[in-house]
């Protein structure tokens, strides 16, 4: 494994660590079907900047800034959430489409971060707050931190009309998040009631650890547009979602779910990039709809006959 990116590798407490790779050979020689070049097309061709490392409200948050012409009222903003002991800059791939789109990512460190970036060495192989499988034991102060590490950047950010000479659209936020992440921008989104951020127009919950919102959480009350990305290796989150009863059901329209064949929990990290493209069309897609009003692309994914890669896709509007 790439030594900066270690930590994102848990014991098996967590959910999916039993997968710990996804990627198998024969992935690397498939055929390019019409849909996978349909992927490839979906995602904006304008530019963005490296990452870059910043302070914000004292947090260590890295950022990518879209290098096309801003819209008239600003890019869009989008602030993501890593995944228990991963870091602000574990899925650059995901942050970088994103930014080619045409929007502002930024993504905090929290204080469980633990792997390398160029500004920050994080605390990683600590016990999670409480256990992963006793959901029960979660509430609205579990990992309350992550809450505030995200509301402090989304404050400092929209308080300005432009954040480091980057007009800010204020009215268009969304949230994205993986594994423990995706529990925070849940939680952000409505998951629990007194997280709720009302600024918030989407989210992106990839292989979220999801299972206190069915115990105690309000996914019913969300009110604003969901997308759930799992795979089908992912044992520890996917079924949280997928099930009767589960994350995806419980949640309100408009809603989506993306499943990637033979995909393991780590299929949203640098560590595979094996799905990038298809993680990549389905997210900026889903972003374009309800941060930009543009629907097209994201209708056109869900109607066209699914590429191999992908083994369900739900929506419900």
């Amino acid at each position: 494994w790439p030594r900066n990116l270690r930590p994102l590798l848990p014991d098996t407490s967590l959910p999916g660590a039993q997968y710990r790779r996804s990627y198998t050979p024969h992935m690397a020689h498939r055929p390019v079907s019409l849909a996978a070049i349909f992927l490839l097309c979906a995602v904006s061709p304008s530019t963005a900047q490296d990452v870059q490392h910043v302070s914000v409200a004292g947090r260590d948050v890295a950022v990518w800034k879209p290098l096309a012409t801003p819209p008239r009222n600003g890019h869009p903003l989008i602030v993501f959430s890593h995944g228990f002991t991963g870091c602000n800059t574990q899925t650059k791939f995901l942050m970088q489409a994103l930014a080619k789109a045409g929007y502002l990512v930024l993504a905090p460190n929290h204080k469980d971060a633990g792997c390398q970036t160029g500004r920050h060495f994080g605390n990683g192989g600590q016990k999670p707050e409480e256990p992963f499988r006793d959901a029960a034991k979660w509430n609205d102060e579990t990992y309350r931190d992550r809450r505030e590490d995200m509301e402090a950047v989304l404050n400092a950010v929209l308080r300005n009309p432009e954040f480091g000479g980057v007009p800010v659209d204020t009215k268009h936020v969304g949230l994205a998040g993986h594994s423990l992440g995706g529990y925070t921008v849940l939680g952000l989104a409505g998951g629990w009631v007194g997280w709720k951020d009302t600024r918030i127009k989407a989210v992106l919950a990839l292989s979220p650890y999801c299972s206190p919102y069915l115990i105690k959480g309000q996914l019913a009350n969300l009110n604003i547009p969901v997308m759930f990305q799992g795979g089908t290796r992912d044992s520890g989150v996917t079924p949280m979602v997928t099930k009767r009863g589960g994350a995806y059901s419980r949640s309100s329209k408009p809603k989506y779910y993306v499943e990637l064949r033979g995909a393991g929990h780590f299929a949203w990290t640098d560590l595979n990039h094996a799905y990038a493209t298809h993680i990549d069309a389905y997210s900026v897609a889903f972003f374009d709809a309800y941060l930009k009003g543009q629907k097209d692309d994201l209708a056109k994914l869900f109607q066209a006959d699914r590429p191999k890669a992908i083994s369900d896709l739900r929506s419900a509007e």
